[in-house]
């Protein structure tokens, strides 16, 4: 094998001076070889160097081989230098030929390798070696080692458009010289459009390939995407360019080809720095589990810190007061009290009985307890709702863009009249093909879809900056379409709808009682007894102070919390009672306040019309209330993530398309099932990662305008693909006919540039 005249290693491609570059990639190859696998040479469009054997893995997986009720194991691994589909196909068949393993799946973009066997948990570590053996890094997967691993294809983007940037700039230097310079000479012009050539073309075959590649692989997949129209107008350019400097014409057209790779390569970077993002969401929702549990062995055997993998099904666990439980189990003592905010939504920890299902990523707030483990931590609710959110990032995935759509039809008619002007010229009119070539040219440089790449993404950036400055961040590029179409609104409550922090409502207390109550609760990390702390922040904690779990506080007599603990009536809504002797018992009452402009919001959306429901994991009384002093007739309580997940599923069904606002990792699965969805600026990292728009003012109202502009920007976007179109009608027989000069066709596409930007820029008014 050799590369542009250059011998490389048969294997992983680096240098050598003979077939292989060491034994390493000797073995591998007999290995592929033997394995019959050899089509994967053919296959391959890794980077070089990628595949060379490294040293066989040290780590003993066998630890972490997973149980399955079937009887076989299952084992996770990160696979470091999966670059391309031939990777995904090798390492699968490779896996798949050795006779016990029954399921080997590896994931290109979270580069993540599942394989399924019967037999002895020791096997593990033979078939983690056997990749090893093919050139590929193995490791345990974890959310850390993906937040680590290696972007190639992210590292080749920003590469290719550093060149293509630095390329287009020294090559305007050179145009402007031509384009200013009406008295230059012939000699000098030529040697100017040389320079030009001699910049511009190696900018865009190199930096181009990005864009080459998605183009090539779009027709070996039988469709047309933008991606093959913006390459064909590269493309032509740069031929016309080259073959206007081999004959010394007047002026050449690299300025304009390396000018818009440089820009088509700095969307497609920020568009893959979302994607990443959004990557990564269910990595960061397993992130909950990380970590080790304190496993309880036989009688008076000593507690054992255990990584969450290693921990089997009906371990009795040891959950600390303030720690995360990790993995779902069922409690053991009386009771526990657990803030299940990060899952459920409840604005309230919740307190369980012996007996009860414990869901992992709970906090607990009281005091220490033991449970038994119920699930591993692939099986686990984390983990179930982690493939929720990646079967929901990959369905929306498919969501087709608008400037994609109007590709399919751009691009053939733009081959069909090139190919047409040139055999009309070369057969029928009797001139030369070289002659021929130059209207072929010209028209294909007037249907150059420079209007058409830019038409949707011009408007994209002026509504993006628009909604920017209400406080709405697009943080997706199919975001706008998406929610200029949506019907349907889905609320989540605490956090969204309201304020996510109680506060403390005037009542029949004075400031003594507050001063005492204040007191008791800076000892306690209770939300209401937060709330209670921060209205009265100067007053120092009490001593003495005992806390009953999921009850309240006692100093002495002197006691802070339930009506029940009190012996007081049962009491609905959120609130905290303080008896002491010789007094009155007291009550404070508190409120999780709606956002300033929900009701506004919420009206807003209607008039848009889009129906509106509230969606929450919190008590039936309190989403009620809530939804009635919103306006939302419509609301559903006690939701679990997948209920929210299976609502929105269901609303699709319905033909509905749905904007989900969430802010929780409970919402993840729903907004990333949604049609599209937002996420308020503080909420979880994940739940903005699961969203195509972020709110940064905290408010529901700029979202609800973002739904009208975001309908005029599709307005926009469709007038400029329409203008795109229009111009081509009015020019291309101009140029098929011969009457259009190439600096005509450049200043013919270069004003439908400009149409589309001005039609674009109403969308910012």
């Amino acid at each position: 094998m050799s590369h542009i005249g250059r011998p490389v290693c048969a294997h992983c491609g680096a240098p050598s001076a003979t077939r292989f570059c060491c034994t390493g990639c000797e073995g591998a190859h007999a290995l592929v070889q033997g394995l019959g696998l050899d089509a994967f040479y053919r296959r391959r469009e890794g980077a070089e160097g990628q595949l060379k054997p490294l040293d066989p893995p040290s780590a003993d997986f066998t630890g972490l081989a997973h149980l399955n009720r079937d009887g076989t194991r299952t084992l996770e691994l990160m696979v470091a230098g999966l670059t391309c589909g031939a990777c995904i196909w090798l390492v699968e068949q490779a896996l798949a030929a050795e006779p016990d393993v029954t399921r080997a799946r590896a994931n290109l973009s979270t580069r993540r390798l599942s394989v399924t066997w019967r037999g002895e948990a020791t096997r593990g570590n033979e078939l983690a070696a056997l990749v090893a053996r093919l050139g590929f890094r193995v490791a345990p997967f974890s959310p850390a080692c993906l937040r680590a691993s290696e972007d190639a294809e992210g590292r080749e983007l920003t590469r290719a458009l550093g060149i293509a940037s630095f390329g287009a700039m020294n090559v305007m230097l050179v145009s402007v010289a031509v384009w200013a310079g009406s008295d230059m000479g012939p000699d000098t012009r030529h040697m100017m459009h040389w320079l030009a050539a001699l910049i511009g073309m190696p900018t865009v075959a190199y930096a181009g390939m990005p864009l080459f590649r998605s183009a090539w692989r779009g027709l070996r997949a039988g469709r047309l995407n933008m991606d093959c129209a913006v390459s064909l107008g590269i493309l032509a350019t740069t031929a016309m360019s080259l073959s206007e400097t081999m004959r010394n014409g007047d002026f050449t057209w690299f300025d304009g080809a390396t000018a818009l790779l440089a820009l088509m390569l700095a969307g497609r970077v920020l568009d893959r720095a979302a994607r990443r993002r959004a990557r990564q969401s269910a990595a960061e929702l397993l992130a909950l589990q990380e970590g080790s549990v304190t496993v309880l062995g036989e009688a008076h055997a000593a507690p054992l810190a255990v990584p969450m993998e290693r921990v089997p099904v009906g371990a009795r666990i040891l959950v600390a007061s303030g720690e995360r439980l990790r993995l779902d189990a069922v409690l053991e003592d009386e009771t526990a009290l657990l803030d299940t905010a990060a899952t459920t939504g409840e604005s309230l920890p919740r307190s369980f009985a012996r007996g009860e299902a414990l869901a992992a990523g709970g906090v607990n707030m009281g005091a220490p307890f033991t449970a038994r483990v119920t699930a591993a931590a692939s099986d686990g609710s984390l983990a179930a709702m982690a493939r929720m959110l990646e079967r929901a990032e990959q369905a929306r995935g498919r969501y087709t863009s608008l400037a994609d759509r109007a590709a399919r039809i751009y691009v053939p008619i733009a081959h069909v009249v090139a190919l047409c002007t040139f055999l009309g010229w070369w057969f029928l009119a009797g001139v030369s093909w070289q002659a021929a070539l130059v209207p072929a040219v010209a028209a294909l440089i007037i249907t150059c879809p420079c209007g058409l790449a830019i038409a949707v993404p011009a408007v994209q950036v002026v509504a993006s900056g628009a909604l920017f400055r209400r406080g709405v961040l697009l943080s997706s590029p199919t975001g706008l379409e998406r929610l200029a179409s949506a019907d349907h609104v889905v609320l989540d409550k605490t956090g969204t709808l309201t304020e996510g922090r109680p506060r403390l409502l005037p009542g029949g207390w004075n400031d003594a009682d507050l001063h005492v109550a204040s007191s008791l609760a800076a000892t306690s990390r209770h939300p209401l007894a937060r709330a209670l702390t921060r209205a009265c922040p100067e007053v120092a904690p009490a001593s003495g102070v005992v806390e009953v779990p999921g009850s309240g506080l006692m100093q002495g007599e002197t006691r802070l919390g339930s009506a029940a603990f009190l012996g007081l009536p049962e009491d609905a809504g959120m609130a905290l009672h303080l008896a002491r002797p010789g007094h009155a018992p007291v009550t404070f009452r508190f409120e999780d306040s709606l956002r300033a402009d929900a009701a506004a919001a919420v009206q807003a959306f209607q008039r848009a019309g889009l129906g509106v429901e509230l969606l929450s994991g919190d008590a039936p009384e309190v989403v009620e209330r809530l939804a009635r002093e919103a306006g939302i007739s419509v609301f559903t309580a006690r939701a679990t993530p997948e209920a929210k997940a299976a609502r929105i599923a269901a609303l699709a069904a319905q033909g509905r398309r749905v904007l989900m606002v969430g802010d929780g990792i409970n919402d993840a699965a729903a907004l990333a099932a949604a049609h599209v969805s937002a996420a308020p600026a503080e909420g979880t990292d994940l739940a903005q990662a699961a969203s195509d728009f972020v709110l940064m003012g905290g408010g529901l109202l700029p979202l609800a305008e973002a739904v009208t502009r975001a309908r005029r920007a599709q307005l926009a976007a469709r007038q400029n693909i329409a203008l795109a179109f229009g111009y081509n009608l009015i020019a291309v027989p101009v140029a098929v006919a011969g009457f259009a000069t190439p600096l005509i066709a450049a200043l013919v596409m270069a004003t439908s540039s400009l149409a589309v930007i001005g039609n674009a820029l109403r969308v910012g008014r």
